[in-house]
């Protein structure tokens, strides 16, 4: 069994390819090669987390997967990562568990690259303006695969607590040196949302972050944070502006996020109204966006499908250059 860690997966995998990856897996599901059961959450007691278990299986891919990520919010104040998890691939010749991966950043990677991924199919191509709302353990690979999607002149960064915004912005600054993206520290989210052209949340709201009057005309939106029926950070009435409303899976958006889940409650919008899966999109089966004026949304909670392509894919590159311990 080959071990992985983030050092290794950087090593031998781009945010670029991580976004190809994820249109590739999308691709996967919405044409019925993959066999992907809605995630499996236990609750921690007392609100604390959730232990997430997302199994998928593909023969076209010839592996297996699950992937095991637990989201404990709270972490953050005792200066740990939200986010914890293992990936495990299986060759389906003999079922061997062929390797064993950084769960943690492999959903930071991919979520990233889900966002990265509606940006290169929906933005519009001259989108110069990004915006970032959370600043949490997902934000930094949300903020990598807006750049590497898109050619920006500026990223305004906002979230609830404006000092910690600042040191967000002075580590992405640091770290993305050689970008000539500006990266800017805004305290007010409708005033960072307010003219951007690529926008990603993602937090962990119970209420909407921003105002949807301020989504300019010809916006892409990516909705990350919410994957539960208590969680929701887009407001309500954006599905009601939205020209393309855009999933991972509209069942799985429908069945666990509250994003959704509200507008449809309060008749904002119809089932009927959503545009369908990313994925038909990319195979050629619906529409893309028709004109510059179209808000679209992009909203996503993630498959396991996309952890089991970029694993297996990853896998594949590791094992050739001989990157990663050798177990067992």
């Amino acid at each position: 069994m080959l071990l992985l860690n983030e050092k290794d997966i950087r090593a031998v995998f781009t945010m670029e390819d991580a976004i190809e990856s994820n249109i590739e897996a999308y691709k996967i599901f919405s044409s019925g090669n993959a066999v992907v059961p809605l995630r499996q959450v236990l609750a921690a007691d007392g609100d604390r987390g959730n232990f997430a278990f997302m199994p998928a299986y593909s023969s076209k891919l010839g592996a297996a997967g699950i992937k095991i990520v637990n989201i404990f919010p709270g972490n953050r104040e005792l200066g740990e990562a939200t986010t914890k998890g293992q990936v495990l691939l299986m060759d389906d010749r003999n079922g061997e568990i062929v390797a064993l991966m950084d769960g943690s950043f492999i959903t930071k990677f991919r979520t990233g690259a889900a966002s990265g991924a509606a940006f290169k199919l929906f933005a519009r191509k001259d989108a110069k303006v990004g915006c970032l709302i959370g600043t949490g353990g997902q934000a930094d690979c949300q903020l990598e695969a807006m750049l590497a999607a898109c050619d920006l002149d500026e990223v305004r960064i906002a979230a609830r607590d404006f000092a910690k915004t600042e040191r967000f912005v002075a580590d992405m600054r640091a770290r993305f040196k050689a970008c000539e993206t500006e990266l800017i520290a805004y305290n007010d989210t409708d005033e960072a949302v307010d003219g951007a052209d690529v926008i990603v949340v993602v937090t962990v709201a119970t209420d909407p972050v921003f105002d949807a009057g301020r989504v300019k005309q010809g916006a892409v939106v990516s909705g990350v944070g919410s994957y539960t029926a208590e969680m929701n950070e887009i407001d309500p009435e954006l599905f009601g502006r939205a020209d393309k409303i855009y999933f991972d899976s509209k069942d799985a958006c429908i069945a666990e996020s509250a994003d959704i889940q509200i507008p449809l409650r309060e008749g904002i919008i119809t089932e009927s109204e959503l545009t369908g899966d990313i994925g038909e999109y990319a195979l050629g089966d619906i529409v893309g966006r028709e004109n510059d004026d179209e808000i679209i949304i992009f909203k996503n909670v993630g498959l396991g499908i996309l952890d089991l392509v970029i694993a297996k894919l990853i896998y594949d590159k590791a094992d050739g250059k001989n990157v990663g311990l050798r177990w067992g």
